[in-house]
């Protein structure tokens, strides 16, 4: 097959997953957004960029598609889509690709001088510009995305400075995009010149290999030589590392920054150093003798993500002097054969300072294989009164539904297939923690973005590594996906303006709390679907909740409110008196809410229910005089005093408490103790 079969395919396959998103209904918006949304999770998988939204502004000269900000990286992303729906791809002409980037320049430019000031506040698009004016100062990288599913000429536009503000503009076309999924892959190898960056080879001392599947080199490398690798790569250096960056509010962090700061002599003495590993490697004798490093392709950083990350900002950030910095550095040159499979377990092994996050590595997790094999084999109930019953397909990796369809062979064959496996039943793995943290009452969580949502409870699921899938599990798992679904529908029929995604997550995660997890997901299973008066009471609650997201504290931006607890907090302090209008015959008891959770994911362990027997032992007026004590001396901080109270309550109604209710439990008994509260401790 010819490059232009191969990008040719590759169009039809792109377009037929847009419109399977159109068909499914669950994104909503038109092509081109679908479009812009299909590209961000595609660039944020390929380690380009750190999750984004699709946000469409036009007015006279500019004109953007999405936006993603990392305020801790200084950089902002603007996204740009021209969508052509052409099949064999259509070229774009280099004037096109100028004249957009052109248009998202001057939005940034416009932003940055107070646009939002002249647009309507309750839409996405003015959250973007306000974000834009209120970090314009400090804001070290600006990056503009064109992106197309047609052809472009354009191979390389120069990347200016206009003060302390680096502008560079990339291009994506259907070769780009073919280039980066070919064979599974979701990203384009990093090849680094040292001999380029540095002058000459990084001398480098050869360690052995290991069964011949490996070669490990020792090396030292120069602070600013990292820091321009990183400059050039940023994010995507990393995306094999199982820990994401940090930030610098964490301890180590801190640490890392004040010796680069300081004492960035000492440095190489103070830190651990990185790990590397690479698909190949070439040497070169060096002056004076000896071995060195001119080059290493596919070049990744397994560990020391953060002692790379915390080096480039303090470099851009704080202009910090790196020239007599180095940092040490394990070189492992896998082969490419065995890299994917290798690789992940390097990285696993090098990490161990801090929270480990397996969302890098989790598509072969037997959890998600086990989702898997349930969503291919469980018939979901047939629904609105006809016999005929359906699957929900899960896609573990990208693009399973796409190609199953294509395999089917014939056009009756794959009509089949949709009837029996409807895209509007298909979800991923960030669907799937959306559902999951939405429910557990986490909706700031999710208002995070996709990809952070999923490490999230990528992270809570290692936590919970025992956790077995069920049948019963999975069937839950899809009741909560239906109630996020068409929860969705409801507040897009109710014409809100923007924030939906924010709203729904807020809306489901306030359900699930006010009725203490017991709505009778099992019904909803069953049905395939909502009760009208459940769909009403989603519907109240949602205007309710709308009603406090959009109206940040002091005016600010409602995007980033939504990513803070104070939000979830402020939500949770609602009173709708539309959710005691749920039927009880839709609601299960608290025995039996308990026995359910005993098949989830937050499900206790020996330990932990043992610690919940002990808690429960404790009476109402413990708890109430502790709550009353908190408060009369101003000790422990007010959700500590807020939970002292509701676990009186919950003691007096003879029920008992949560997992994570007993962890709590015992840390405040613990630290009103410390403070002269005088209570047997249960340790």
């Amino acid at each position: 097959m010819t490059q232009v079969d191969d990008l040719a395919a590759r169009a039809v396959d792109l377009h037929q997953e847009i419109l399977l998103s159109a068909e499914s209904g669950d994104e909503g918006g038109l092509l081109p957004d679908l479009f812009t949304r299909w590209m961000i999770s595609v660039l944020t998988d390929a380690g380009e960029v750190n999750d984004g939204e699709a946000c469409y502004f036009q007015a006279r000269g500019i004109e953007v598609s999405g936006y993603s900000l990392d305020q801790e990286a200084s950089t902002l992303d603007l996204f740009l889509t021209r969508y052509t729906g052409a099949e064999p791809p259509a070229t774009v002409p280099r004037a096109d690709v100028e004249a957009g980037l052109k248009r998202l320049r001057e939005f940034y430019n416009r932003a940055r001088q107070g646009l939002h000031l002249t647009m309507e506040e309750a839409s996405p698009a003015f959250d973007m510009a306000l974000g834009i004016s209120d970090n314009a100062a400090s804001l070290l990288e600006l990056r503009l995305f064109f992106l197309t599913d047609g052809l472009t000429t354009v191979d390389q536009i120069p990347t200016t400075m206009d003060g302390p503000l680096r502008v560079s503009s990339h291009v994506w076309d259907i070769r780009r995009i073919h280039r980066a999924m070919t064979s599974g892959m979701t990203r384009e190898p990093i090849s680094v010149d040292f001999v380029e960056l540095c002058g000459e080879a990084l001398p480098c001392v050869n360690a052995g290999s290991g069964d011949g599947d490996y070669s490990a080199y020792l090396a030292v490398i120069p602070g600013k030589v990292l820091a321009d690798v990183y400059d050039r790569y940023g994010p995507r250096l990393l995306e094999r590392n199982v820990r994401s960056f940090l930030q610098t509010k964490v301890k180590v962090n801190r640490a890392i920054r004040d010796t680069i700061r300081d004492e960035p002599s000492h440095f190489l003495a103070f830190n651990n150093g990185i790990s590397i590993t690479a698909s190949s490697l070439r040497t070169t004798a060096i002056a004076g003798g000896g071995l060195g490093i001119a080059s290493l392709s596919d070049m990744q950083i397994v560990n020391g993500g953060q002692t790379t990350a915390s080096i480039h900002s303090a470099s851009r950030r704080d202009q910090a002097d790196l020239s007599t910095l180095a940092v040490a550095a394990k070189i492992t040159v896998v082969r490419h054969e065995v890299l994917d499979a290798l690789v992940p377990k390097i990285a696993r092994s090098a990490n161990s300072q801090n929270r480990v996050s397996e969302a890098d590595f989790s598509a072969n997790d037997p959890f998600h294989v086990e989702i898997e094999r349930y969503s291919r084999t469980v018939w979901a109930p047939a629904a609105d009164g006809t016999q005929r019953q359906t699957r929900w397909f899960y896609e573990r990796a990208r693009g399973q539904y796409q190609d199953e369809l294509a395999r089917q062979g014939t056009a009756a064959l794959q009509k089949q297939f949709k009837v029996a496996h409807p895209p509007s039943q298909r979800f991923t793995k960030t669907d799937l923690a959306k559902f999951e943290n939405s429910w557990a009452c986490l909706p700031h969580t999710v208002s995070l973005g996709a990809e952070k949502n999923f490490r999230e409870f990528s992270v809570k699921l290692a936590e919970r590594a025992r956790f077995q899938v069920t049948q019963g599990y999975f069937q839950q798992l899809i009741a909560r996906a239906i109630l996020f679904r068409q929860t969705d529908k409801i507040v897009q029929a109710q014409s809100l303006g923007g924030y939906r995604a924010n709203i729904v997550a807020y809306s489901i995660a306030y359900l699930s709390r006010s009725t203490a997890q017991r709505v009778d997901l099992d019904r909803i299973w069953r049905q395939q679907g909502l009760s009208p008066d459940l769909a009403r009471v989603m519907g109240q609650i949602a205007t309710a909740v709308r009603e406090v997201i959009v109206r940040p504290p002091r005016g600010g931006n409602v995007t980033e409110w939504c990513k803070r607890k104070e939000c979830w907090e402020a939500v949770k302090a609602l009173d709708i008196p539309a959710v005691a209008e749920i039927p009880a015959s839709q609601l299960i008891s608290l025995d039996a809410r308990d026995r359910a959770i005993e098949g989830t994911i937050d499900a206790p362990d020996p330990a932990e229910q043992e610690m919940i027997e002990r808690v429960a032992t404790i009476p109402s007026e413990t708890w109430l005089e502790l709550s009353h004590w908190a408060k009369e001396t101003n000790s422990l901080q007010g959700w500590q005093r807020s939970i002292a109270y509701s676990l009186g309550t919950i003691a007096r109604k003879g029920r008992r408490p949560s997992r994570k209710q007993a962890i709590q439990a015992i840390k405040i008994l613990n630290d009103a103790a410390d403070l002269g509260f005088a209570t047997d401790r249960p340790t």
